[in-house]
């Protein structure tokens, strides 16, 4: 009786309302607090390959690129399953476009032995992302009690006005570019992810299974009727 009864509700939520992200534009994030994030992919080095001087010099600049840093900063690194699908698609096209039954039997050989060496080494890629946060409030403002509220109505979003948006996001601009620049002189590259790529990244991080299948549509071929 009580699985009927449960079976029998209605979903009036969407789990939506549990995530802290209010929309995402302009190359950043909106939260429902009002504070931005930008996020910059970042490439790595092989710090194992340096010489010791070289270990030292990176060392001694990500400690003064931290001592420098006057706002928070969140490293996330991202670890995946190698996805060798578009990989082995374009193999497979070329083995179609071939004559020659030698050269079909080597491809056919090639794409057995990356598979296999895939599935058994477990190959993992990894993806290193910066997160810069702007807020224009401050926690220690905020009473207690307005504090414990936000907690249990995650639902509530406090709308920007579009002067104070641009105000919010030309400060956030700042401070990403401080960061790349920092970043710059330790030898790595950056790459500031942009709206496609932001929606792309949660889209991943919170349907892993489903990105698997299901590529999003790039959001400048949608056609939005009002």
């Amino acid at each position: 009786m009580q699985s009927k009864k449960l079976a029998g509700k209605k979903i009036t939520q969407s789990t939506q309302i549990f995530l802290d992200i209010a929309e995402i534009k302009n190359d950043a994030i909106v939260l429902k607090d009002g504070s931005l994030r930008a996020i910059l992919m970042v490439s790595s080095i092989n710090f194992a390959l340096k010489s010791e001087d070289e270990q030292n010099a990176l060392v001694s600049s990500y400690v003064g690129f931290l001592n420098y840093l006057n706002f928070p900063i969140q490293i996330v690194i991202q670890s995946r399953k190698l996805d060798i699908g578009r990989y082995m698609q374009r193999i497979e096209e070329s083995e179609r476009s071939l004559t020659n039954d030698l050269l079909k039997r080597q491809i056919v050989n090639y794409k057995a032995y990356i598979k296999e060496l895939v599935e058994l080494g477990d190959i993992m890629t990894k993806r290193f992302f910066i997160a810069i946060p702007y807020s224009p409030f401050e926690e220690k403002n905020r009473g207690f009690f307005n504090r414990l509220a936000s907690l249990f109505s995650p639902e509530k979003i406090i709308q920007l006005k579009q002067s104070k948006f641009e105000k919010y996001l030309h400060e956030l601009d700042m401070r990403l570019e401080h960061v790349n620049m920092s970043i710059s002189g330790m030898g790595l590259t950056t790459a500031r992810l942009d709206t496609q790529g932001l929606i792309e990244l949660f889209y991943n991080i919170y349907n892993i299974s489903t990105a698997e299948k299901e590529q999003l549509t790039d959001i400048n071929k949608l056609r939005l009727e009002g």
